[in-house]
């Protein structure tokens, strides 16, 4: 028997694909031996019953192993919330692309039962850890498995700042935003807006500009050990964005430090798992037009 003995099971809400989903793998899990938990609001919203319920922390101090049933953005909530615990996840993909769900959902019991069995492979992936400087004072800090995001809010202007690394300056910005995205992000938002994708093992960043007002200013990738602050230099509407999940309003003066976080996440890959092959699936590449 594999060391997963309890088994967390968490999935997108209000969605009956998952629901039956969920219900499926959690009886297949309880055949196997396995206790099984649910979140609790994965539970509430897809009205999953039969199975004991826990909230994350509960699930972080009692769990062996937690699936993930959607797409990403179910993953990297899942990953923000259950950083601190180290808790391996195992992605069934339920939504589009699905980069970092890497089971497809008719084969999922199948790559279970590896699992279940001690076939499988476990990859760390970085996070960052951002914070919010106003007038001194630390007014948010939070992490992000994907990417941290400044970009103008509603009003169609752009916005300026400034980019320092270490303490160096890099350059003054006018554009739509800039995007800091790690390995794991570089195939998100960075990724439509040009940036480079990074091998999951890379030590670094992409720090990708939206629609920069001068053409030069292009994605560069810096390493993960630095620190990148921007600051907030002129902008009537900013906000910051965290994998595209959390956000806050930013004023003019502000700073936001991006680093590497102290908490990496674990991903728990079934045998066979590529990830050049996942990429060349998901991204249409070597395909005949």
């Amino acid at each position: 028997m594999s060391a997963f003995n309890t088994i967390a099971l968490i999935g997108r809400y209000h969605s009956p694909d998952v629901a039956t989903a969920l219900v499926t793998m959690g009886e297949y899990l309880r055949k196997q031996g396995r206790a099984v938990l649910v979140e609790k609001e994965t539970a509430a919203t897809n009205r999953v019953n039969g199975f004991p319920v826990a909230d994350y922390d509960e699930i972080g101090a009692r769990a062996d192993l937690v699936v993930v049933q959607g797409g990403d953005g179910s993953m990297l909530n899942a990953a923000r919330n259950l950083a601190a615990h180290h808790v391996p996840l195992v992605g069934v993909n339920q939504g589009r692309l699905g980069f970092m769900t890497d089971i497809a959902s008719p084969h999922m019991l199948d790559a279970m039962a590896d699992i279940l069995a001690g076939r499988h492979a476990i990859e760390e992936r970085t996070m960052l850890a951002a914070e919010v400087r106003r007038d001194g004072a630390v007014t948010l800090a939070t992490l992000a498995l994907n990417d941290a995001v400044v970009n103008k809010g509603s009003v169609g202007r752009l916005i300026e700042f400034v980019v320092n690394i270490d303490g160096e300056f890099v350059y003054d910005l006018r554009a739509d935003g800039l995007i800091v995205a790690t390995p794991t992000g570089s195939t998100a938002y960075a990724l439509s807006s040009d940036g480079p994708i990074l091998q999951p093992s890379v030590p670094g960043f992409a720090l990708v500009p939206i629609c920069p007002h001068t053409l030069s200013n292009r994605p560069i990738m810096v390493s993960d050990r630095t620190v990148i602050e921007i600051s907030l230099k002129r902008s009537i509407d900013a906000r910051l964005h965290f994998d595209g999940q959390l956000q806050c309003d930013l004023q003019e003066g502000d700073r936001v430090l991006v680093r590497r976080a102290e908490h990496t996440v674990k991903f728990v890959h079934p045998p066979g798992y590529s990830y050049f092959a996942m990429l060349r699936q998901k991204l249409h590449w070597s395909e005949v037009l």
